[in-house]
């Protein structure tokens, strides 16, 4: 039939897929539509020098198994076209990955080609899918629940793969073969309601081409396009607002400003953290719409929130800002409660020890020295009032009662605010301050036990500034900034 193949050296034309000096991968299971685009591919290869070679993968599932592989080995002897087959066992690595027979046959078919593929450089892959497999996979993925992706549904082009039949309905490839009394097998687990998608062929699409519409599946597939091109205009204005409201990205972590993201389409909202959660994560499937409505709900709350997602995915509100990173561990679901020491820091986040006199080194301060200041030689006066510098500190050294450490903060901590000697926990005193959460994590701060002397860059403890009464003093100084 040669208006099958002008049809699909079309579709082949207009999405690209062969070009002169291409290696084009074909996965044939000796099936209706492999033999078919097999078929139109050789002939293909007399109009555009292309080289073509066939990979027959065994499952070793059916005990016909091997009639398949044998008659697609003939077939390619016949026309001349390079042969390989890869047996492997489709069960037992269904069981080992725990997938299902579909996923696992999936699989292992698309790593024999891309085994295939290593062999020659820029090789691309062609499989069979027709127009009924659009058809079934967009309403298998309608079913489960899908966004605008699952909906496009199988695409004519991804990444290496190819699939120059998608313009075919099965009627049409097997009026095709018939009419050039091609031969092909039969694959019996086709007949069975065992997977899913089966179901949908048999009792679904079929009820509805016979009952409903006889142009059913093709008006599935040419919604499947449709959407397929929404998702790909939305994906590039995605990529648009990306760029006006992500302000870091980094391979395991993403800053957003929520204040131009509140700016975007609520539609493009929910796209934007998608497509961020997207490029930490490694699978898209676990990521739910439940999911990123609870991201949506986050980026609306007052303060300072977080909320864990798959793939131990982290995403923190810090007031304008809404970071999302992985974990390298798993971090308890406590958070703000979360003691120090079991929390993932960075090993150059422990605990540094101070001697008087003595000097210490601090990540993101840099070296603090520690001396006695005699009393006769200090600066204040009874009525005066100490000088704020920004380098220099001063405490009464008799107040102190613990050995003094510099170290990040721990549940518990506090500081005393006023001549009242009132408390506030460093949690409440950096939320107040508007510090955010993962800064809190990493500020070095100066404790006498659980009592903070010094929170760094921004105030000391009440408690231990230097009065009238104060015998001894201790003063710290930034003698050399740090350029982390």
């Amino acid at each position: 039939m040669e208006e099958v193949y002008r049809k699909v050296k079309a579709y082949i034309e207009k999405h690209r897929m062969i070009s002169g000096g291409d290696v084009i991968v074909a996965g044939v299971s000796g099936g209706a539509d492999s033999v078919c685009m097999l078929s139109v591919l050789r002939k293909l290869a007399e109009e555009i020098p292309f080289r073509l070679f066939v990979v027959h993968v065994h499952h070793g599932v059916r005990e016909d198994a091997q009639e398949d592989a044998d008659y697609v080995k003939r077939l390619c002897e016949e026309w001349n076209i390079p042969f390989t087959l890869k047996k492997v066992d489709m069960n037992k690595y269904a069981k080992e990955n725990r997938l299902s027979p579909e996923e696992a046959g999936r699989q292992l078919r698309y790593q024999a080609f891309e085994e295939a593929l290593c062999k020659e450089t820029g090789a691309k892959i062609a499989v069979a899918h027709n127009r009924n497999d659009r058809a079934e996979t967009m309403l298998f993925h309608l079913f489960r629940g899908s966004g605008l992706k699952g909906l496009g549904s199988i695409r004519p082009v991804r990444e290496r793969v190819i699939r120059p039949l998608l313009c075919l309905e099965r009627k049409e490839i097997e009026a095709y073969l018939s009419e050039k009394k091609m031969s092909y097998c039969m694959d019996s687990t086709n007949y069975e309601d065992t997977y899913t998608r089966n179901k949908i062929r048999h009792h679904i699409l079929a009820y509805a081409d016979a009952h409903i519409c006889q142009n059913a599946v093709a008006h599935v597939g040419d919604a499947a396009e449709i959407l397929a091109q929404a998702d790909d205009f939305i994906t590039k204005q995605t990529i648009l607002a990306c760029d006006r409201c992500v302000i870091a990205q980094e391979e395991s972590e993403t800053a957003i400003n929520l204040a131009a993201f509140r700016e975007e389409d609520i539609f493009i909202q929910k796209m934007i953290l998608l497509r961020c959660v997207e490029q930490i994560t490694p699978y898209r499937k676990d990521i739910t719409r439940e999911h990123i409505n609870d991201l949506m709900e986050l980026t609306g709350k007052c303060g300072s929130r977080e909320l864990i997602l798959p793939y131990n995915l982290r995403a923190c509100k810090e007031y304008d800002k809404l970071i999302l990173h992985k974990l390298k561990r798993r971090e308890s679901d406590a958070g703000e409660e979360t003691p120090r020491e079991e929390r993932n820091l960075p090993p150059e986040y422990l605990p540094v020890f101070v001697t008087v006199p003595g000097e210490v080194s601090i990540p993101g301060l840099g070296k603090i020295s520690f001396q006695y200041v005699p009393e006769e030689a200090f600066f204040y006066k009874k009525g005066q009032n100490i000088p704020e510098k920004t380098y220099t500190k001063w405490f009464d050294y008799d107040k102190i009662t613990k050995v003094l450490m510099f170290r990040t903060r721990k549940t518990g901590d506090y500081l005393t605010i006023d001549n009242a000697l009132r408390k506030k926990t460093v949690k409440e005193y950096m939320i107040n301050e508007k510090i955010p959460r993962m800064q809190r994590e990493r500020i070095y701060l100066l404790a006498d036990g659980q009592h903070i002397v010094w929170i760094p860059g921004y105030r000391i403890s009440q408690y231990y500034k230097v009065n009238e009464n104060t015998k001894r003093i201790l003063q710290v100084q930034l003698k050399e900034e740090s350029d982390v």
